[in-house]
């Protein structure tokens, strides 16, 4: 049996990465990436608790995750191509379509 600090520690660390991504990076698609890294240890969080508590309400509640992940993943794509075709760049920076 694994310790539940362990899996504690991976999200943690994986949460770490996914925000340091979301800072640095100026790629939309790394962006988009690194919040699903986010999202994702998240739901590691929620299930190691579930089963350490022995309620799979954490588990119920790391389904409501992924579906807005796959939510965000879709309309977040579909952002991304429609300022790629307008802008011919996905570089964040670069896109100013809200400034005059």
């Amino acid at each position: 049996m694994i310790p539940l600090q362990y899996y504690l520690v991976l999200s943690a660390t994986m949460f770490l990465i996914g925000a340091a991504g979301v800072v640095a990076r100026r790629n939309a698609i790394i962006v988009f990436l690194s919040i699903e890294l986010m999202l994702n240890s998240v739901n590691l969080t929620l299930v190691a608790f579930s089963s350490f508590l022995g309620d799979v309400t954490g588990q119920m509640l790391a389904f409501f995750v992924m579906t807005v992940a796959a939510a965000e993943a879709a309309i977040g794509l579909a952002i991304v191509i429609a300022l790629f075709r307008r802008k011919q760049t996905v570089n964040l920076d670069e896109i100013n379509i809200l400034k005059w």
